[in-house]
């Protein structure tokens, strides 16, 4: 005997063996069991999820003549097993779409079913049918005799008219998950005695993208490539899948900024024939389920070999460079469908991302000198002049320092990025943190101040998250209130009220609780994996002698005491 196909050879007999679709599986067996038969079904979704399959074996069921349905023993069953049952037609309507075949099939339909109960007609790919075929089928689909009932499937619902659909009962069948997939694989190869990896099955389940049928094929083309055992390897070698090991060295190269290898790289693997598309989707993949791992370690939704890949390339690198890295990589593989070259997408791609990080150190280089020079010039010419602020970053070829770091001159919005506030935490001293929030329990005696109220008022909901000589972090509840304590700092600065009230002159920098949670969890995985950078240095220029400060009386004074510490 010829060989078989497996997605033929295990093409399910009943409902049972069915993989996915339970919803529409229970629903087709109840309509049975309560003899609520309509006269038209509509069943669509991507291919090799089951529509034809399921088409069949609802036919067979509605045909067979036993309690327990399909029984696989009543001649009706047996039949419909082997193709060659008169009362169940399958028509192709790819090659069956003009209006002379319609008619032909309208002339059949008033006959009387030969053998079983009903007479079904399964129509495949339906959309393919013409408009005027449609429309000579419309009426026979409204009110077909009572022992006629039609399946149509098709992976296009759109182009399907809306007068056909709405005459119909629709099922749409979805994508078979991962899992499902994987346990009928096991289940063939180990009716076919194959030997195979666990990756190598994952992988195959992965490439199929949700058909059964298409994960059937792959795993056959493998069985014919492999004489013995199936590796994840193989599978790779066959279908131009990079491994995820070499994902990670290439994200490597990229955070390390090491063009010539990145690029060297990518065209060798494009030289090898890999899938330049999977290649995106992977690497898309691979680094969700890094910021998944940031945030769960012990996330089951990663496999433990993907974990520690992500250990190996991706953990010394934070979730704001992440997901710059993943916006760029999805934007990209968005386009493919328009680009003429894939590679030279990737590659300029892969080029902005690492431009971008010079360009934005560079430009913070150029804009502080800029900011300096002009507040510097304010000072000579004013008798009360403005306090001079700089923020100066060591270069730390490990940290990615995002234009937000700066105040954009379009908005005048000084908003904090999480790298640089991790480099804020290093720098920053608990005694010191500790004596600041003792301190500002005074908050309260300024709130009604002339001089100081506006900058009392604007802290007033605040929690200290950490200090240093030069700089105060604190958290605020509102994004409202965190915009209004950074333009404060931005535009005017709160040095001449934290002289007053610390001591000391110090510039505040405000976030939400959305942004604290994330910046902590990642300032904890890097402190864990000894990779914190290098601490930020941050400059307070002040002359105490120009500012004209006048202290409130101290009877108005109003302990603070609702201040939560927060630890580092």
């Amino acid at each position: 005997m010829a060989y078989q196909a497996l997605y033929r050879k295990y093409r399910p007999k009943n409902f049972d063996e069915v993989v996915g679709q339970e919803h529409i599986i229970q629903t087709l067996k109840n309509a049975i069991y309560q003899n609520k038969i309509a006269h038209a079904y509509l069943f669509c979704g991507p291919r090799g999820t089951g529509k034809t399959t399921t088409a069949k074996i609802f036919a067979k069921m509605l045909n067979c003549e036993n309690e327990n349905k399909p029984c696989e023993e009543c001649e009706n069953c047996k039949m419909a097993s082997q193709s060659s049952h008169p009362d169940i037609i399958e028509i192709d309507a790819a090659s069956n779409n003009g209006v002379e075949e319609v008619r032909n099939l309208i002339d059949k339909v008033k006959y009387a079913p030969l053998s079983g109960k009903y007479k079904i007609y399964i129509i495949d790919e339906v959309h393919m049918m013409s408009t005027s075929a449609f429309n000579a089928l419309l009426k026979t689909i409204e009110e077909p005799p009572a022992h006629v009932i039609f399946i149509f499937a098709t992976t296009e619902p759109n182009k399907v008219l809306s007068t056909i659909i709405s005459r119909c009962q629709r099922f749409d069948f979805s994508k078979v998950s991962q899992k499902d997939i994987e346990k009928r694989l096991k289940i063939v190869c180990k009716k076919e005695n194959i030997e195979i990896e666990e990756e190598a099955i994952s992988l195959i389940a992965q490439l199929s993208d949700g058909g059964m049928r298409d994960s059937l094929s792959i795993l056959d083309q493998c069985t014919a490539y492999c004489i013995t055992n199936i590796t994840a390897d193989s599978v790779r070698k066959i279908y131009g899948v990079l491994n995820i090991k070499d994902i990670g060295t290439l994200y490597s190269y990229l955070y390390k900024k090491d063009v010539d290898s990145l690029l060297k790289t990518l065209e060798s693997y494009s030289n090898m024939g890999i899938d330049l598309q999977m290649f995106v989707r992977d690497f898309i993949s691979l680094i969700k389920e890094s910021i998944i791992v940031d945030y769960s370690p012990e996330s089951t939704l990663v496999s433990d070999t993907h974990k520690s890949i992500i250990e190996e390339y991706f953990s010394n690198t934070t979730v704001s460079y992440k997901l710059n890295v993943l916006n760029h990589l999805m934007d990209t593989y968005s386009k493919f469908v328009y680009a003429s070259n894939i590679l030279d997408y990737i590659e300029t791609c892969l080029l902005t991302i690492i431009s971008e990080s010079y360009d934005f150190k560079t430009k913070e280089s150029k804009d502080n000198l800029i900011q300096i020079k002009k507040e510097e010039n304010n000072i000579e010419k004013k008798d009360n002049p403005i306090p001079v602020i700089t923020n100066e970053i060591k270069k730390d070829e490990n940290i990615n320092v995002s234009r937000e770091t700066l105040i954009p001159e379009s908005d005048k919005k000084f908003i904090l990025n999480d790298d640089y506030i991790i480099q804020l935490l290093v720098g920053a001293n608990k005694k010191i943190k500790l004596e600041d929030i003792e301190k500002m329990k005074q908050l309260s005696m300024y709130i009604s101040d002339l001089n100081y109220g506006k900058y009392a008022n604007s802290l007033k909901n605040m929690k200290v998250l950490a200090s240093s000589d030069t700089y105060m972090i604190v958290v605020l509840k509102s994004d409202l209130e965190v915009k209004n304590v950074n333009n404060i700092q931005n535009e005017e600065g709160y040095e001449k009220f934290t002289n007053v009230i610390l001591g000391k002159p110090k510039k505040i920098f405000a976030m939400d609780f959305n942004q604290y949670s994330q910046t902590m969890d990642t300032f904890r995985r890097l402190s864990a994996s000894k990779s914190l950078p290098e601490p930020a240095i941050v400059h307070v220029n002040y002359d105490e002698n120009h500012m004209n400060i006048d202290k409130t009386e101290e009877n108005l004074m109003k302990v603070f005491n609702d201040l939560e510490i927060i630890d580092d």
